[in-house]
Protein backbone atom coordinates (compact mmCIF):
# COMPACT_ATOMS: atom_id res chain seq x y z
CA UNK A 1 0.00 0.00 0.00
CA UNK A 2 2.79 2.49 0.83
CA UNK A 3 4.25 1.96 -2.65
CA UNK A 4 0.90 3.06 -4.12
CA UNK A 5 0.91 6.16 -1.90
CA UNK A 6 4.43 7.07 -3.05
CA UNK A 7 3.40 7.01 -6.71
CA UNK A 8 0.06 8.78 -6.19
CA UNK A 9 1.29 11.76 -4.17
CA UNK A 10 4.06 14.32 -4.12
CA UNK A 11 6.99 13.70 -1.82
CA UNK A 12 5.63 16.36 0.57
CA UNK A 13 2.15 14.81 0.65
CA UNK A 14 3.62 11.38 1.33
CA UNK A 15 5.88 12.72 4.09
CA UNK A 16 2.98 14.50 5.80
CA UNK A 17 0.07 12.10 5.26
CA UNK A 18 1.93 8.81 5.70
CA UNK A 19 4.92 9.76 7.88
CA UNK A 20 3.16 12.35 10.06
CA UNK A 21 5.20 15.33 8.98
CA UNK A 22 4.10 18.95 8.72
CA UNK A 23 4.37 21.68 6.12
CA UNK A 24 6.12 24.94 6.90
CA UNK A 25 3.78 27.63 8.30
CA UNK A 26 2.47 30.17 5.77
CA UNK A 27 3.52 27.91 2.87
CA UNK A 28 0.38 25.87 2.10
CA UNK A 29 -2.16 26.80 -0.55
CA UNK A 30 -5.09 27.06 1.90
CA UNK A 31 -3.66 28.85 4.95
CA UNK A 32 -5.00 32.21 3.70
CA UNK A 33 -7.77 30.98 1.41
CA UNK A 34 -11.20 32.56 1.75
CA UNK A 35 -12.93 30.54 -0.96
CA UNK A 36 -16.18 28.79 -0.13
CA UNK A 37 -16.62 25.03 -0.28
CA UNK A 38 -15.85 21.75 1.40
CA UNK A 39 -12.29 20.66 2.14
CA UNK A 40 -11.88 16.98 1.26
CA UNK A 41 -9.12 14.52 2.10
CA UNK A 42 -6.51 14.69 -0.68
CA UNK A 43 -6.01 10.93 -0.38
CA UNK A 44 -9.55 9.53 -0.39
CA UNK A 45 -11.92 12.44 -1.08
CA UNK A 46 -14.05 12.21 2.07
CA UNK A 47 -15.47 15.56 3.26
CA UNK A 48 -13.47 16.79 6.24
CA UNK A 49 -14.03 20.52 6.87
CA UNK A 50 -16.31 23.30 5.63
CA UNK A 51 -15.14 26.77 4.73
CA UNK A 52 -17.92 27.95 7.08
CA UNK A 53 -15.83 26.75 10.05
CA UNK A 54 -12.48 28.05 8.75
CA UNK A 55 -10.89 30.96 10.61
CA UNK A 56 -7.63 32.89 10.65
CA UNK A 57 -5.69 31.56 13.62
CA UNK A 58 -2.52 33.48 12.77
CA UNK A 59 -0.54 30.22 12.86
CA UNK A 60 0.10 29.83 9.12
CA UNK A 61 -1.96 26.66 8.66
CA UNK A 62 -5.61 26.29 7.69
CA UNK A 63 -7.63 26.26 10.91
CA UNK A 64 -11.18 25.07 11.49
CA UNK A 65 -13.46 25.02 14.53
CA UNK A 66 -15.08 21.67 13.68
CA UNK A 67 -14.99 18.87 11.11
CA UNK A 68 -17.92 18.36 8.73
CA UNK A 69 -18.66 15.18 10.70
CA UNK A 70 -16.84 13.80 13.71
CA UNK A 71 -17.33 10.40 12.07
CA UNK A 72 -14.89 11.45 9.34
CA UNK A 73 -11.93 12.20 11.59
CA UNK A 74 -10.06 10.17 14.17
CA UNK A 75 -8.35 11.81 17.13
CA UNK A 76 -5.32 10.14 18.72
CA UNK A 77 -2.88 11.12 21.47
CA UNK A 78 0.46 12.25 20.05
CA UNK A 79 3.50 12.52 22.32
CA UNK A 80 6.14 12.89 19.59
CA UNK A 81 8.66 15.74 19.77
CA UNK A 82 8.41 16.03 23.56
CA UNK A 83 4.89 17.49 23.48
CA UNK A 84 1.44 16.17 24.25
CA UNK A 85 -0.94 16.93 21.40
CA UNK A 86 -3.98 15.40 19.74
CA UNK A 87 -3.40 14.14 16.22
CA UNK A 88 -6.16 14.46 13.60
CA UNK A 89 -6.40 11.66 11.05
CA UNK A 90 -8.78 10.85 8.22
CA UNK A 91 -10.93 8.06 9.59
CA UNK A 92 -11.56 6.68 6.10
CA UNK A 93 -7.96 6.21 4.90
CA UNK A 94 -5.78 6.82 7.97
CA UNK A 95 -3.96 9.85 6.58
CA UNK A 96 -2.35 12.20 9.08
CA UNK A 97 -3.98 15.63 8.67
CA UNK A 98 -2.62 17.74 11.52
CA UNK A 99 -3.52 18.38 15.16
CA UNK A 100 -6.39 19.82 17.20
CA UNK A 101 -5.77 22.33 19.98
CA UNK A 102 -7.92 23.91 22.69
CA UNK A 103 -7.14 27.52 21.73
CA UNK A 104 -9.78 28.14 19.07
CA UNK A 105 -12.60 30.70 19.21
CA UNK A 106 -14.38 30.23 22.54
CA UNK A 107 -17.75 31.24 21.08
CA UNK A 108 -17.46 28.35 18.61
CA UNK A 109 -16.43 25.63 21.04
CA UNK A 110 -12.77 26.51 21.62
CA UNK A 111 -11.24 24.00 19.17
CA UNK A 112 -8.60 24.75 16.54
CA UNK A 113 -8.18 21.98 14.01
CA UNK A 114 -4.78 22.92 12.57
CA UNK A 115 -4.55 21.07 9.24
CA UNK A 116 -1.83 20.78 6.60
CA UNK A 117 -2.90 22.22 3.23
CA UNK A 118 -1.38 19.33 1.25
CA UNK A 119 -3.82 16.96 2.97
CA UNK A 120 -6.79 18.89 1.61
CA UNK A 121 -8.53 19.53 -1.70
CA UNK A 122 -11.12 22.31 -1.81
CA UNK A 123 -14.37 21.25 -3.48
CA UNK A 124 -16.00 24.52 -4.53
CA UNK A 125 -19.17 22.81 -5.80
CA UNK A 126 -20.59 22.28 -2.29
Amino acid sequence: MNKDWKTKFTQEQYQIMREKGTERPFSGKYWDSHEKGVYRCAACGIALFSSNTKFDSGTGWPSFTDPVSREHVELRPDTDHGMTRTEVMCKNCGSHLGHVFEDGPKEQGGKRYCINSVCLELDKTN
